[in-house]
């Protein structure tokens, strides 16, 4: 008896179909300026994601420590 596997390529293809559709709902429901100022505000909070982590991984980053051997 044959499975088939989850989690193909089909598979994300069609749901990643199935978010736009529901992208092109919302938008005809909302309008397109409000859909805008969505997409504006959740690319700035991804933007500050980012820069935070680019921030932390900085400072986290350990100073290498020179340790030499007497002779």
């Amino acid at each position: 008896m044959s499975c088939r596997r989850h989690g193909r390529k089909p598979t994300l293809a069609l749901w990643m179909l199935v978010a736009v559709a529901d992208l092109a709902i919302l938008a005809a429901a909302t309008g397109v300026l409000a859909m805008v100022a969505i997409v504006a505000l959740l690319a700035v909070f991804a933007g500050g994601v980012y820069a935070a982590r680019q921030l932390t991984k900085r400072a986290e980053a350990p100073a290498e420590a020179v340790v030499r051997r007497r002779a």
